[in-house]
């Protein structure tokens, strides 16, 4: 499931995010999210999320 729908994303939720110095290389990093920084119900790149090792990035992938 990609990461561009607010809806689809809760604190809690375990996903793949793209930190802004890995977006030309396309380096996902794996980590649980603690607050979404997206207001907007949807993001053509991605919703902008904290997680909770603290690294900000745009959800990618959502994983089950």
């Amino acid at each position: 499931m990609d990461g561009t729908k607010r809806s689809a994303i809760t604190p809690g939720t375990k996903v793949k995010v793209v930190q802004k110095q890995d977006q030309r290389s396309g380096k996902l990093t794996e980590g649980v999210v603690s607050k979404l920084l997206t207001n907007s119900p949807t993001h053509p790149h991605g919703i902008k999320v904290r997680l909770e090792n603290g690294i900000v990035g745009r959800v990618k992938e959502i994983l089950d």
